[in-house]
């Protein structure tokens, strides 16, 4: 059947007939499920039964003798679910009722004995913006960047990850997940708002509050900054989810600077991404961190998305890069060339080093960032990223040229 997947809601059973018969004489959209009654908590049998039937959009009824509990339902609805759309449908004379009913989450509002010309035109209002949403569809790469141990160089990783792939795609987010945000100080920018207040406001999320509580950088790149106070923020499972169902719909890419955790939002983190780049160097303290970080992050679903990237690389002798990947258990991806003086100059002055083009260092992150993007997904959800170094460049002995492309299965 076509048409726009409906469920009603309403507390009275006669309201529930008239609703039923004035969305049929819209001849747009179908009742898939009507239910005398509100759900009242996150693990209601009412909200499965929606999810179940995959409405497109629920039309809760308004009481005006008892509209606390409809806008309960309203708010309970939006915070738990990612695509639905939510038409309230009620008294028209009282202005706070209006209000109360789109901050908790409703998209419509409809007086209560309205003609079925008003859902009509309601209904034409969300086909249009689906419309647009699907030409615009994908869903953002999302790379988490980790440190192996303190200092080793995740921040810097993440913000010249993020510069490069704006430069060579657009359409980057870079999300600030340390305890301490530091990504701003790299960037030159004075964020006002950030991931906290994201998080804190989930229940009313959209693309203009979004949008509102990032911070626009060098070329163009988005900054969803950290806190700027020291602060130990722990999301649960389902509030990252819904953090990221956002992300993912507007961006291409979405790289997480997550240097300074070692916790369970962590592995929630790594969970939610199609690579995590741990940073390491190539020292026995650096290299043993890593292989512990690589086991913790993988207990969960993130079996298979860890890859080493070694930062201030320099060659040991007589340890090779399976020696690297022996000590660790973690497959090698990437080595950054060890350029302090290119690197110090540009985190004092917020100038990325991935934009400026004579540095050796920051042809690696432009190449890194190639990679990243030019992989190819798995079916579990994460990308095919294998290193294999330039045979010329390594007769060469030049580290600053090593050329790691993604292979295909197969080949």
């Amino acid at each position: 059947m076509h048409g726009i997947a409906v469920t009603l809601l309403t507390e009275d059973k006669e309201r529930l007939t008239v609703l039923q018969q004035r969305l049929e004489s819209t001849q747009m959209g179908r009742n898939v499920f009507g239910h005398v009654g509100f759900p009242t908590s996150p693990t209601d049998a009412i909200l499965r039964q929606i999810q179940d039937v995959r409405a497109d959009v629920v039309l809760v009824d308004i009481d005006p003798q008892n509209m606390q509990r409809a806008m309960n339902a309203i708010e309970l609805i939006h915070s738990n679910t990612s695509e639905i759309v939510i038409f309230a449908v009620g008294p028209m004379t009282d202005p706070g009722t209006i209000v109360s009913a789109m901050r908790a989450g409703a998209r419509e509002y409809m007086e209560r004995n309205a003609s079925p010309e008003s859902m009509v035109e309601a209904f034409t209002r969300f086909t249009a913006s689906r419309g647009r949403a699907r030409t615009s569809s994908g869903r953002a790469r999302v790379f988490v960047i980790a440190n192996a141990k303190g200092g080793a160089g995740a921040t810097t990783v993440a913000v010249n990850t993020a510069v490069a792939l704006q430069e060579l795609h657009g359409g980057v987010l870079l999300v600030d997940f340390a305890l301490l945000g530091h990504a701003a100080l790299h960037l030159n920018a004075r964020p006002t708002f950030g991931l906290t207040d994201a998080l804190q406001n989930l229940h009313r999320m959209d693309t203009s509050l979004l949008q509102g509580l990032m911070t626009t950088c060098k070329n163009g790149l988005q900054l969803l900054a950290g806190p700027q106070e020291p602060q130990h923020s722990s999301p649960t499972a389902a509030e990252l989810a819904r953090l990221f169902d956002h992300l993912v719909s507007q961006f291409r890419f979405v790289v997480v600077d997550c240097s300074n955790r070692t916790d369970q939002t962590a592995r929630l983190l790594c969970d939610l991404s199609n690579a995590v780049l741990l940073v390491a160097q190539s020292d026995v303290v650096s290299l043993w961190s890593a292989g512990r970080l690589r086991s913790f992050l993988e207990e969960g679903g993130g079996r298979d998305r860890v890859r080493l990237v070694l930062n201030r690389y320099k060659k040991i002798p007589g340890f090779g890069d399976e020696d690297v990947e022996t000590a660790t258990g973690c497959k090698l991806l990437w080595k950054i060339p060890n350029n302090h003086q290119a690197i110090a100059p540009a985190i004092d002055k917020g100038s990325p080093v991935a934009l400026h083009e004579t540095a050796d260092v920051g042809r690696s992150f432009r190449s890194l960032a190639a990679t990243l993007a030019e992989a190819s997904p798995t079916a579990e959800g994460s990308l095919d990223l294998v290193y294999q170094p330039d045979k010329s460049d390594a007769k060469k002995k030049s580290t600053a040229r090593l050329l790691i492309s993604p292979l295909r299965a197969g080949q």
